[in-house]
């Protein structure tokens, strides 16, 4: 089997009632926990590298680790998706790298510059058999290359969803309903609030399309308080309620990305373990346990939020 792109998982998932996880990678451990979980529960998933990612572990390295996954794991589909590309140029990259999806991300951009160059990455994406995602709207938060303070996030323009995609050509729309990327996504004290209007209003406009969730991890507080217990300083780390995630998944969500709970599993793991094991100083002694981390997690996910449990 060969890494796949994302139209049939999106067409089954829409049909379906689903999501597929999209969950960040930029190491060997979180590739392994992820689609170790995936392959048990028998779930579709997209493996996605951010900037960061690409920066941090070159991207050969980040093509190579996927592509060890499906080898390892060939009973399972398993896409491999540029997150937050900022560029025509850095799409292309990808798409001449290896890749099977691409985000081109021009959310911060005049909407006809937005449009204009969505439509020249899904042009040459296409020729190669590459699904593009796009965005409209802005969310707010921090997570890697991607920094929109509050007052800079705006919700999608549902009077723009049908120009965009008729436009553009892109097979994914990622849509702005009140997530937001990195772990502190709301106030102490704020209510956790999705626009359901505002999906349910996209969803009327383009039947049949799927939609993407960006910043959608709920920072779940059992990792947050282990990570404080064990020397972390995290207060107030506030995420998105599962239940209201596991509802867009029934709905035309297909994709949801989750990349701080993967973060905080982690960490919190390895933090736990130096504390009760200073003697140690392999980093296969804590890297495991790490590992076992992000499988749980995904596990939970796809359970709990997705829904995509024997969907491969």
């Amino acid at each position: 089997m060969s890494l796949v792109n994302t139209k049939d998982m999106f067409q089954k998932a829409y049909n379906g009632g689903y999501a597929v996880g999209a969950f960040n990678v930029n190491n060997m451990e979180i590739v392994q926990g992820i689609t170790e979980a995936c392959a048990e529960l028998k779930a579709p998933v997209i493996l996605q590298a951010s900037a960061g990612a690409r920066k941090y572990a070159s991207h050969t390295y980040l093509v190579k680790l996927v592509e060890a996954a499906v080898v390892e794991n060939p009973d399972i589909p398993i896409a491999l998706h540029l997150d937050h590309g900022p560029s025509y140029e850095v799409c292309k990259d990808c798409i001449d790298g290896g890749f099977t999806s691409v985000m081109f991300d021009g959310s911060s951009k005049p909407y006809e510059e937005n449009v204009e160059e969505a439509r020249k990455v899904v042009e040459y994406a296409h020729k190669y058999n590459v699904t593009v995602e796009a965005e409209l709207g802005r969310l707010a938060g921090i997570e890697d290359a991607v920094a929109v303070e509050d007052d800079k996030a705006q919700f999608t323009d549902p009077d723009q969803v049908q120009d965009f995609v008729k436009r553009t050509g892109v097979d994914s729309l990622a849509i702005a309903i009140g997530t937001s990327h990195g772990a502190y996504k709301f106030k102490p004290g704020q209510k956790p609030q999705l626009r359901f209007d505002i999906l349910e209003e996209v969803a009327s406009r383009l039947p049949g399309f799927p939609i993407v969730l960006h910043g959608a991890s709920s920072v779940i507080p059992e990792f947050v308080q282990m990570i404080n217990q064990y020397g972390g300083k995290m207060p107030d780390a506030i995420g998105i309620p599962e239940d209201m995630l596991r509802k867009a998944a029934t709905m035309a969500v297909c994709k949801i990305n989750i990349d701080s709970d993967l973060r905080l599993a982690m960490t919190a793991s390895v933090r736990k373990y130096f504390a009760e094991h200073p003697d140690h100083f392999d980093p296969r002694q804590y890297l495991k346990p790490a590992r076992d981390a992000i499988k749980g997690m995904v596990e939970h996910k796809i359970t709990a939020v997705l829904g995509c449990a024997g969907k491969a």
